[in-house]
């Protein structure tokens, strides 16, 4: 019989919004806000809890792993096993955190959860780990394998990546992804520039570099960005590097009207907006399925100043002939539904709950979009094809089904600001996380020329 257990230190917290994202299958990141927003803790302790829970799940598949070899053959409790993975991220990734200390907390969790059997199993595992410490990896074969415990990614996902990319560039993608994401902020060009920003932030205390990937854009490095006026009041906004180069590929002109079928939270609506004029009829009409993630476009929208030429409409994209005429729009967005395998710096548990089978049910699900959109663009008009995933099933072979059932479209190059990766082969642009240290992207450009 489990005793009700209310968490009451920062270790506590972080096991138990750990156990509901293995649990629930929860997102880590909004689990770690909640947890964060329901509990007072100092600037450390919400350190502390956002690192285990976020580090754990990062280096999952290397943690069970070294369980496994600690209790072999032995089953779990699904809590116990998320109690005794924590204590080993901790032993292992944690420097400055004592054992001694992640040992006591581990122990009393255990006691205050469970009953003393469980308290003195527990207790037995933390000793073994501290006395036999992490058993070898570089022997484990095949290769892929290996390198899937080693960096806690899927096995199914890093033969894909070596499918696709090579030996030598999976590693580098698997290293990339085990790496602190940036944060990085566009900055709004309606309300301010890039020159007075950065030394507005340098003003309060944050340090940013310009970055590399996108234009007006800056990469923090350090300080914290959510407390700051400048985020309030839309000067500017949290947005990936990579994530602006869509729009930024688009060339927009100021009496445009542009569709953005795919379209919430908003950052990339707002971010087409800016460059739209209300006074030239230039508008952006931004699709979601769900009415409350429209209400988020449209917060987004006001927070940045550009709600009057924001049209937010609850439509499923696959059904916008209900609403719109043919060529209606001089530029079309899809950015598509995808498995977000270009995001795993960032939800790290993404790469555990997604299959080869999500991609191929994606892949279609995208393919009925970009159909249903196709006739709406104008002649001579582009609609620009973007996801966050960089698996080929769901970026270069649906673009290429695509323009075989519609001989009206072209692929025309991607163009970015700053030229990236203008050596490629390719049209279409790919974004690896090794990169630039920004988040996996998928860019193509679909012309229509009849």
């Amino acid at each position: 019989m489990m005793t009700k257990f209310t968490p009451q230190n920062a270790r506590e917290l972080a096991f138990v919004s750990l156990e509901r994202v293995r649990k629930t299958k929860a997102y880590s990141n909004l689990q770690v806000d909640e947890t964060l927003r329901r509990h007072d803790l100092s600037p450390a302790d919400r350190r502390l809890v956002t690192t285990i829970v976020y580090g754990t799940l990062q280096h999952q598949l290397t943690l069970e792993y070294w369980l496994k070899s600690l209790i072999p053959g032995k089953r779990l409790d699904p809590w116990v096993e998320t109690l005794l993975l924590t204590a080993l991220y901790q032993y292992n990734y944690l420097d400055r955190v004592p054992d001694w200390a992640v040992t006591d907390e581990t122990i009393k969790i255990a006691k205050r959860r469970g009953n003393p059997g469980i308290r003195k199993f527990v207790t037995g595992v933390l000793h073994s780990a501290l006395r036999q410490g992490t058993p070898e990896l570089s022997m484990i074969k095949p290769i892929a394998k290996r390198l899937s415990i080693e960096a806690s990614v899927p096995q199914w996902l890093v033969e894909k990546f070596i499918e696709e990319n090579g030996e030598q560039t999976t590693k580098k993608i698997l290293q990339a992804i085990n790496e602190p994401a940036h944060v990085s902020i566009r900055v709004n060009t309606k309300k301010s520039n890039l020159k007075a920003v950065k030394q507005q932030l340098l003003d309060d205390g944050i340090e940013t570099t310009e970055s590399q990937v996108a234009t007006n854009a800056l990469v923090v490095t350090s300080g914290n960005i959510v407390n700051s006026p400048l985020l309030r009041d839309g000067v500017i906004t949290i947005q990936d590097e990579s994530a602006m180069l869509a729009v930024e590929s688009m060339d927009l002109h100021p009496q445009f009207k542009v569709l953005d079928a795919c379209a919430a939270p908003g950052g990339k609506t707002v971010q087409i907006a800016e460059q739209l004029s209300p006074a030239q009829n230039g508008q952006v009409v931004a699709l979601d399925i769900h009415q409350h993630k429209v209400r988020l476009i449209e917060r987004n929208a006001q927070r940045m100043g550009v709600e009057s030429v924001v049209k937010p409409l609850a439509l499923d994209a696959r059904k916008i002939n209900d609403e719109f005429a043919d060529e209606e729009f001089d530029r079309i967005l899809v950015d598509a539904p995808c498995s977000g395998i270009g995001l795993l710096r960032r939800k790290p548990e993404i790469r555990y709950t997604k299959t080869a089978h999500d991609s191929q049910q994606l892949h279609q699900i995208q393919l009925a979009i970009l159909n249903a959109v196709a006739p709406k663009v104008k002649k001579g008009g582009i609609i620009i094809f973007s996801t966050c995933t960089i698996l080929t099933e769901e970026n270069e072979h649906t673009v290429q089904e695509f323009l075989q059932a519609h001989p009206a479209f072209t692929l025309e190059r991607t163009v970015t600001k700053r030229a990236l990766k203008d050596d490629r082969d390719s049209a279409t642009l790919t974004i690896l996380p090794s990169d630039y240290g920004s988040d996996g992207f998928f860019i193509s450009c679909l012309k229509r020329n009849l």
